[in-house]
């Protein structure tokens, strides 16, 4: 992973009274899932077992968890045996397989598949956004499956949330640029050996985007591919609204596969009511969770924001319209949903029975 600057860890009371938690991680192997176990590390999660599982081709493998090493073991129904929490970062084929073993053994869902989402008392959930809201979710002790918010659905909430405090927005339209990675591990080696193959001269692999995305940038894949970029598209906006509610406007999105293996990045334009200051719209934005480098810092981009738990932000104004704005956001996409995993499963602690471990 990338180095990146750390917020000291937060304090658990379950730590303090000597109670911890089991946790599996299904999908471990994955870019995700192994995201969400440094995540788990960094914020000192209060757990005394974490189990990586995950499909039989990645069985075996050793993942570092802290300063130990684990062996990922095959997914089964009795490794959710006694477990609290139990982050899916699969594929939606294996979520589906496998959550409702884990739901039948008493472990809460926290699902980054976003495959759960139409189950029976599923939410779409984003701590951050709810702390920028005010809301308090209310205590479950049975909760439903937690769906991790898409992480553009996040980071567009954040900033119309935060921009509508510096004046009304008339309009709000977004171009998102999705990196390979949002494939895992087989989309990055696709763009990877796309790239290679092109400047040899080579017949170009197309099993996962079934469409050129070296060199290239698409507003549609081949009809082999799933999932189709419309329905990433879909899928964001509900999120966006489920999360939002009322506290922001809807914007329009347009979503393109760009040639890059990592990060989002976001080109977002504002049409206020009326023109607005551009320093007083920059306080407004900045502040937890947002980053907007000084003039002598590099722009926001899926470099500078690889590794980073903030939206790196750069405001400017629109030369043709007094009431433009143009905002550039760049966000690392599996450390954001991997945060939101964990600061889901850390808010559902609070009405969790915990038992001591032997």
């Amino acid at each position: 992973m990338n180095d990146s600057v750390k917020s000291p860890p937060p304090s658990h009371p379950a730590v303090a009274r000597g109670n911890l938690y089991r946790a599996a991680i299904v999908g471990a192997a994955s870019l995700k899932g192994k995201e969400v176990a440094e995540m788990l590390n960094e914020r000192n999660f209060p757990a005394a077992d974490i189990r990586l599982l995950d499909d039989d081709e990645s069985m075996g493998q050793l993942e570092s968890m802290g300063d130990e090493i684990s062996f990922i073991q095959r997914v089964r129904a009795e490794q959710f045996e006694n477990v609290d929490f139990t982050f899916f970062s699969s594929d939606e084929e294996c979520t589906h397989k496998n959550w409702k073993d884990a739901r039948d053994a008493g472990s809460a869902i926290i699902d980054l598949s976003a495959s759960l989402e139409s189950e029976v008392g599923a939410s779409v959930r984003s701590v951050w956004v709810e702390r920028e809201r005010g809301l308090i979710p209310p205590p479950e002790l049975q909760p439903g499956p937690c769906v991790t918010a898409h992480p553009v659905a996040v980071t567009l909430a954040i900033l119309l949330i935060r921009a509508r405090k510096a004046g009304a927005i008339r309009r709000a339209v977004a171009t998102i640029f999705e990196p390979a990675s949002e494939h895992g591990q087989r989309g990055m080696d696709e763009l990877h050996q796309q790239t290679v193959n092109l400047l040899s001269f080579q017949p170009l692999p197309k099993e996962i985007f079934d469409a050129q995305v070296a060199f290239n940038m698409v507003a549609r894949y081949g009809q082999k591919s799933q999932p189709a970029l419309d329905s990433v598209e879909a899928r964001v906006i509900r999120h966006y609204q489920k999360i939002v509610g009322d506290a922001a406007p809807q914007p329009s999105l347009l979503l393109l596969q760009a040639p890059t293996f990592h990060g989002y990045a976001l080109a977002v334009f504002l049409e206020m009511e009326r023109p607005v200051d551009g320093n007083a719209l920059s306080q407004a934005l900045a502040g937890d969770h947002v980053t907007i480098p000084g003039a002598e810092n590099d722009s926001p981009s899926n470099v500078s924001s690889a590794g980073q738990a903030d939206i790196q932000l750069s405001v400017k104004m629109d030369f043709a319209q007094p009431n433009g704005v143009w905002l550039w956001a760049a966000v690392d996409n599996l450390r954001i949903s991997a945060l939101t995993a964990v600061e889901c499963a850390e808010s559902m602690t609070a009405t969790r029975p915990t038992g001591k471990i032997q």
